[in-house]
């Protein structure tokens, strides 16, 4: 049978992107069912380097109105957390979660020795590496590895998107990236593909694995199509990259499937000029998007067994530069959302700004200590196993 090369290079891609299947699935079709652990970890990564001092914004630190002439934001323009700390008024469902004892902080984030570039930084907190390191496996696909290490079905880590970030890549398994399961589905049901299947017949090694690839493909998409039909959702989500992200995270999370981490990321908070819009209307939309996915799980009672943590590369500098924006800096914060953390609202001390390294901030806490405390405390794996060394452990969940 002769291919085209257009559908040559369709099937490329899509043998590619089912490098990237759990094995795990094929065990739906025989009918054996898998353990299920209600609990649920969603990264919402903040693209580009969001600056953390407009969003968690020091209001009576005089240090802070002087650095920014025109980005800064008094007491009145603010949502208040604290008499020294307001938020973002453009995320006024942070600021109830936050009221309602739903929301941790934890300011001052980075690591050692911080580098300031994006795809360099972006790799170091991907893979949970030092700055001196270079690694080429991420920390949810290192637990994918360690979790599953001598069991037949990895647990599955999904990743909405078209492409697999290093973070959800292992050693010895990967996790899933699919933008759409009904496009994926669309696609292999098309007459190419199966009858490429049925008329497999190869001696060469490689080919021979790559139509394997495609049979799992096959018969996996069909089964991921349907999990995530299972409970179409009736919440209502706005028509956002990230609120239709999250809007197919909450079916999936109504469904039997057995995942336990989803990746999802919005941006770009490279805001090196005309910062005030921009960050507002991301803002916007997180706030929105995550308002919906909040409100979802609640109607299905999951909220509890939910965690939804945010991070970004790196913040900004202190100062204004002289576009009305802000360049790449160091330290920053994570946001936790849950219906069961342990501790709540800001766990540490604002940013120190008397105290700056060249105009940064430094960092007080380490972000693999927050993803220790998450393996360990949340998905319940070790740590040291993926990660190396003793970490600390926060409290928050």
């Amino acid at each position: 049978m002769l291919i085209q090369r257009r559908s040559f290079l369709k099937m490329g891609a899509l043998t590619s992107a089912a490098l990237l299947l759990p094995r795990f699935l094929k065990a739906f079709e025989s009918g054996t069912p898998l353990p299920r652990s209600n609990r649920v970890l969603v990264i919402i990564q903040l693209t580009g380097g969001n600056d953390g001092l407009n969003t968690i914004i020091p209001i009576t630190n005089d240090l802070y109105h002087t650095a920014r002439p025109t980005l800064r934001m008094r007491t009145g323009e603010t949502l208040s957390l604290t008499p020294d700390a307001g938020l973002h008024p453009a995320l006024p469902f942070f600021k109830n979660c936050y009221d309602a004892g739903e929301l941790a902080v934890l300011n001052n984030v980075g690591y050692p020795q911080p580098d300031k570039s994006h795809f360099r930084s972006m790799d170091i907190w991907q893979s949970a590496s030092a700055s001196t390191e270079y690694l080429q496996t991420g920390w949810i696909g290192r637990y994918l590895d360690a979790v599953c290490h001598n069991c037949d079905h990895p647990t599955q880590a999904l990743e909405l998107d078209s492409m697999l970030s290093l973070a959800m890549k292992g050693e010895a398994k990967k996790a899933l990236a699919v933008k759409d399961p009904q496009r994926l589905y669309r696609t292999t049901r098309e007459p190419l593909f199966q009858q490429l299947q049925k008329a497999h017949r190869h001696t060469d090694e490689t080919a021979d694995y790559l139509y394997q690839t495609l049979g799992n493909t096959l018969s996996n998409a069909d089964y991921i199509f349907k999990e995530s039909k299972v409970r179409p959702t009736t919440q209502t989500y706005p028509a956002t990259a990230l609120g239709k992200d999250l809007k197919q995270v909450a079916s999936l999370i109504g469904s039997d499937i057995n995942t336990q981490v989803y990746y999802l990321s919005i941006g770009s908070f490279d805001t090196h000029s005309g910062q005030a819009g921009r960050q507002k209307t991301l803002f916007t939309q997180l706030n929105d998007a995550v308002e919906a996915f909040v409100k979802d799980l609640k109607d299905q009672s999951r909220f509890e067994d939910v965690l939804l943590m945010t991070f970004s590369e790196f913040g900004r500098r202190v100062a204004q530069n002289a576009s009305s924006g802000t360049d790449h800096g160091t330290a920053n914060q994570m946001f936790f959302m849950s219906g069961a953390l342990a501790q709540k609202g800001l766990l540490n001390p604002l940013p120190d700004l008397k105290n700056l390294a060249d105009g940064d901030l430094i960092f007080t806490e380490d972000f693999r200590d927050v993803y220790a405390t998450v393996l360990r405390k949340w998905l319940q794996a070790d740590p040291t196993r993926i990660l190396g060394g003793q970490r600390r452990m926060y409290d928050f969940v």
